[in-house]
């Protein structure tokens, strides 16, 4: 019998090593909202192509779910997640050391493969390692490391551009990935990781998700809702708040830490009280319905200026962290065997939405801008009222009930 102390010793070998990858990716993610302004001055590029390259992060990772699943199940989460760091370090290494849009794209893309496996792989080695009841607590912790990730690519990057510069912040990060690699190859190998399956058992596996009705409920809305708030905050919302509200860029920053602050508190919430919840009637569905209408009645709110800037943000992170139940909803509908798969194809859809609503949001404002005769400021609002559309329709699509079948 495992003994409390052997699983707390457990915990601090895996936990940390899996946290420390996935607090760097989210704030690769988050860290051009910050620098775009530097960005855009200094290589001379408009919105969509601002959009463009920041997005193809999005691309490098959305385009590597589906391997990666075959990847963890054949070579174990360690393996996989330290050889993708390195990846994601000379990506860095690219991004900063690139004098033009296309070398800096690239090393964008780069960077999103090489930190594809970040959560996934973290999801892998906890279930192989410890007890399924424990396994909320630990994806919580996950997560939270995520949010302090997106919490250091707003005010502490902002206060470092003076003394780095944007470049000198990617070669810090490149260090920081090559030395999380390290940690994770001094972390134990589970027996019996690796397991063996054929091209056409992973071919017919995905079928049987991506031609689910569950998988469809969820997934447009994954695409174009929380697609379109990872694009949001990973770029547009500094912009948005420079163009529309005439911040500084220091204000901006300050409100992308406190949207960031707030959805680290919405994923402590999870972590801590999901489970209370769940006994007393408020299922987790629940808490994910309520989270993704509460995000749209607050996108309303910003694109109508109904309160400040301060509030909002904040508000809209604190809904969207609500948006992560979504993988274990979906998951609960599947033979448990094909969880990993459920998690990359959701992943894979997210992240599809990301890059093309990044990319698109830049393009649209261009258009209002050049063909619309519309401010940067109008033509923000214009795209924002645009996407918000087509999130209430995916939404009103999600509240479609389902008949679950039994596994």
């Amino acid at each position: 019998m495992v003994t409390m102390t052997d699983y707390v010793r457990l915990w601090f070998r895996l936990v940390p090593a899996y946290a420390a990858g996935y607090f760097l990716s989210y704030g690769l993610r988050s860290v051009n909202a910050v620098i775009a302004p530097e960005l855009m001055q200094e290589l001379n590029i408009s919105a969509a192509g601002l959009g463009l390259l920041t997005s193809a992060y999005f691309l490098g990772f959305g385009l590597f779910q589906l391997p990666l699943g075959l990847l963890l199940d054949r070579f174990g989460p360690r393996r996989v997640e330290a050889a993708l760091l390195l990846v994601a370090a000379s990506g860095c290494t690219l991004f900063a050391l690139g004098t033009h849009l296309q070398a800096l794209a690239l090393g964008r893309a780069l960077i999103g493969l090489g930190v594809s496996a970040c959560l996934m792989a973290s999801f892998k080695a906890f279930s192989q390692w410890f007890p399924i009841d424990r396994l909320p607590a630990l994806t919580a912790t996950i997560m939270v490391a995520g949010g302090l990730g997106a919490l250091s690519a707003s005010v502490p990057v902002e206060a470092a551009l003076p003394l780095l510069g944007w470049r000198g912040v990617f070669f810090l990060v490149a260090a920081l990935l090559v030395l999380a690699s390290g940690f994770l190859m001094t972390m134990p190998d589970h027996q019996g990781a690796a397991h063996r399956e054929s091209f056409g058992q992973q071919v017919r596996t995905l079928g049987s998700i991506y031609s689910n009705r569950h998988f469809w409920r969820f997934a447009p809305q994954g695409c174009v809702t929380v697609g379109g708030f990872m694009a949001i905050q990973g770029l547009w919302a500094v912009p948005w708040l420079m163009d529309v509200h005439g911040a500084t860029r220091s204000e901006a920053a300050n409100v992308l830490f406190l949207m960031a602050l707030a959805m680290l508190a919405g994923f402590l919430f999870v972590a801590t009280c999901s489970g209370f919840l769940a006994r007393r009637g408020v299922s987790p569905m629940l808490l994910l319905t309520v989270g993704m209408g509460l995000a749209l009645v607050v996108e309303l709110a910003i694109l109508l200026d109904w309160a400040h800037p301060s509030w909002l943000w904040p508000l809209l992170g604190l809904s969207f962290s609500l948006g992560n139940i979504a993988y274990s909803q979906l998951t609960a509908a599947f033979p448990v065997a094909l969880s990993g798969r459920v998690n990359t194809a959701l992943n894979l859809v997210v992240f599809v939405g990301a890059f093309g609503l990044q990319w698109g949001i830049g393009a649209a404002v261009d258009a209002f801008v050049d063909a619309g005769g519309l401010t940067r400021a109008n033509a923000f609002r214009a795209t924002l009222g645009v996407l918000l559309v087509a999130q209430t329709l995916t939404f009103a699509w999600f509240l479609v009930p389902v008949k679950r079948a039994s596994h």
